[in-house]
């Protein structure tokens, strides 16, 4: 299979434990980052496909904590360009360009433009950005105004004429965001929702949002699963108790940081930290690592594990993978973290 980035003739990759993490970042996440922006700007999920914005959020999140060059600065130039093309007049942003309507992407978006290009640098980096000067007010508009399905008039009748059709415990009368508008919550993008709007200043929220972000947290504790950590929101379906999953219960506890000696979320972090050393997926991997890192949870060299993965299927050249890799390595992942992470 081909490797993930380029080397020089005659260099060898970086293995063993006493190769410091900065290294693996730096001779291959940043390369690959680099290497497979497409043409217009964007990244794909993989290596050549076609632009998205997840992807393309996770990797200029990631790339902010690259070495400061011209080269980083135009590929961030050339990546908030294509980020900013793709806002809908709505405020939102779809998954893919061509779509009609916007989604949970949003979030990353919000999130993105807040780090890469905050209103006191003026958008400097980016053109289309630049004609843009409300890109993120637009967006995290959508967020505030973008209510998930349950909750609403029509889901409160048919729970009350139709209390035995209702398979799975939940109080539906919290609600946080779903993946696409009108449908149910969910767990992950909740917690992006989350990230967001905490990282971003509350002087440039619109109205009403602190009161939408605790009603998504307080969703959050009640789709944990009765053991600790979450699924993607079910945690009891025809009275079993749901098994929680390791991305859904990182994401949740990056969310709920601000909290992080109540009972749940130790209870949770007990749960990832047990289910550590069996996870194989480089995502899965990287996610529970800095997750666990950022509530001061002691963790195994994340490189050392990378490397190893890296070999055995080159991470199937996906982008936010590394991406991920790439924030959990470097100072990048202040994105994802604040009140314990300040310590640096």
């Amino acid at each position: 299979m081909d490797a993930v980035v380029k080397l020089a003739p005659g260099e060898e990759a970086p293995r063993g434990e006493n190769r410091p993490q900065s290294s693996w970042l730096e001779r291959f996440c940043f390369p690959f980052l680099f290497q497979t922006q497409n043409p217009d700007g964007g990244w794909g999920h993989r290596a050549g496909a076609c632009s998205a914005v997840e992807p393309t959020c996770w990797a200029l999140l990631a790339l902010a904590g690259a070495p400061r060059s011209g080269e980083q600065e135009a590929a961030l130039g050339r990546g908030l360009s294509w980020l900013c093309s793709q806002q809908l007049p709505d405020g939102s942003w779809p998954a893919f360009p061509g779509q009609a309507q916007g989604c949970w992407v949003t979030s990353l978006a919000c999130l993105a433009l807040h780090v890469l290009a905050p209103p006191t640098a003026g958008l400097g980096w980016s053109p289309a950005c630049a004609g843009k000067p409300d890109a993120l007010a637009r967006g995290l508009g959508w967020l505030s105004r973008s209510w998930p399905g349950e909750g609403g008039l029509w889901w409160r009748l048919r729970e009350k004429l139709l209390p035995n059709q209702n398979i799975v415990r939940q109080n539906s009368a919290l609600r946080g965001w779903s993946w696409t508008p009108g449908t149910s919550s969910w767990v992950e993008p909740t917690s992006y929702a989350l990230i967001a709007l905490r990282k971003i200043p509350a002087e440039l929220h619109p109205r009403g949002v602190a009161k939408r972000r605790r009603l998504g947290e307080a969703m959050l504790y009640d789709r944990m699963c009765p053991g600790g950590g979450w699924n993607c929101g079910n945690p009891r379906v025809y009275g079993v108790a749901g098994e929680p999953a390791v991305g859904a219960t990182a994401w949740a506890l990056l969310a709920l940081q601000d909290y992080s000696e109540q009972a749940e979320n130790q209870r949770s972090l007990d749960w990832l930290e047990r289910s550590y050393a069996a996870i194989h997926g480089p995502g899965s991997l990287v996610l529970a690592s800095l997750c666990l890192e950022t509530y001061a949870r002691s963790v195994p060299p994340l490189s050392v594990a990378l490397e190893r993965l890296y070999d055995a299927n080159q991470f199937l050249q996906n982008v936010a993978v590394v991406a991920w890799a790439a924030i959990a390595l470097s100072p990048a992942r202040a994105a994802l973290q604040w009140t314990l992470a300040a310590r640096g």
